[in-house]
């Protein structure tokens, strides 16, 4: 077995001669640290982070080993403890396991096949506790997320819902062509507040249950579609758009993911533009070169505050409320990402613009 898939043990007896008959039977199998008393086995804890038993003598100079495993259980929850003890110290030591602090126990003079036994029974313990550590985690994070979204969903769908209702509700009084359009614009700007929210989370679900579908990517097709889609925000909004393709060698990767990167980064784009300036741009580059393609989206719009620039992948987190948006947008680009194993950093500056820079190696 190499020596980083081996279960890593510690061992601790106060006996040189026992450390020198442990190693020498179970140095094949296993990695083997040894101690000579708590305070070299403190060391070893310290600085071995993937220890998963831990074995020690009940009989040490300064503590018992019981008394050993109780004060190390908080610092170091993770490895298995097993004991090692002589027929009179029995009756103790059972009460200790009763108690929870330690795994099982083997009595000395041990044989290598009590306490192999006892090391393989530890290890699939180590692994399920393990294991049931990540899954707990998982879930924990679930929760808060779910917890995000189920207010999320309240403000930022019955938002838009409530203020279409009140002014349809007002307009039924009204007459004036001038105010009927003014109102026609804020239900507008609610329904594309509702629907960018909507599409952010299918984004959302989609990367989150979607299994990644491998293909040749055509850059300059991909950016084309682009381009017509935000071709008439770029009017609208009298924003200059302009891209540029350089690929001269085949790349592979997950198109959807492609998409909602590219998509959510040209989003906000144009979302956040300095409606002031006279100058207005967004540009896209691609450039496809020794098995990686490069994504560049650059605006000169509002910016990013600088406080803000370390959080704005988090879920829901929004850098400014002069527009309208979801938090989920460079959260789903985040993710997307994470799936294609790329990667993406951010430079702005408040009233001067940003660049997303992201890099993906082919599948």
């Amino acid at each position: 077995m190499d020596n980083k898939n081996k279960i890593k043990i510690l061992y601790i007896d106060d006996e040189a001669n026992n450390l020198i008959s442990f190693k020498a039977s179970f140095r094949f199998d296993y990695t083997i640290l040894t101690a000579v008393s708590t305070a070299e086995a403190d060391a070893h804890l310290e600085k071995h982070a993937d220890i998963s038993i831990i074995l020690c003598d009940q009989r040490m100079p300064d503590k018992t080993g019981v008394e050993y495993f109780e004060e190390i259980r908080n610092k170091y929850p993770n490895p298995v403890r097993i004991l090692i003890t002589g027929y009179t110290d029995v009756e103790s030591v059972i009460n200790a396991i009763n108690r929870g602090h330690i795994f099982r126990y083997v009595k000395k003079p041990w044989t290598d096949m009590d306490v192999a036994s006892a090391i393989e029974e530890a290890h699939k313990f180590y692994i399920a506790t393990s294991m049931l550590t990540v899954k707990n985690q998982e879930l924990q994070k679930a929760y808060n997320e779910l917890d995000k979204f189920a207010y999320s969903a309240t403000h930022d769908m019955r938002g838009p819902i409530l203020s279409v209702l009140g002014i349809i509700n007002l307009s039924k009084n009204i007459d004036n062509i001038t105010d009927i359009r003014q109102m026609m614009d804020m239900v507008e700007k609610a329904m594309l507040k509702l629907d960018n929210y909507i599409q952010n989370l299918h984004d959302y679900y989609n990367l989150k249950r979607g299994e990644l579908s491998i293909s040749d990517i055509n850059f300059n097709d991909m950016v084309k579609d682009m381009s017509d889609m935000f071709e008439i925000a770029s009017k609208l909004e009298q924003v200059q758009f302009s891209c540029n393709v350089v690929q001269d060698e085949p790349f592979r990767s997950d198109e959807v993911s492609l998409k909602i990167i590219v998509n959510n980064l040209l989003s906000n784009a144009f979302k956040y533009q300095d409606k002031k300036k006279l100058n207005k741009f967004v540009t896209l580059d691609v450039a496809v070169s020794k098995g990686a393609a490069t994504i560049n989206v650059k605006d000169n719009g509002i910016g990013i505050p600088e406080k803000s620039i370390s959080q704005v992948f988090d879920m829901f987190f929004r850098a400014t409320t002069l527009e309208f948006g979801s938090g989920f947008g460079l959260y789903n680009v985040k993710d997307a990402l994470s799936k294609v194993n790329g990667t993406i950093d951010v430079s702005s500056k408040e009233h001067e613009g940003t660049t997303f820079t992201v890099m993906i190696p082919t599948k």
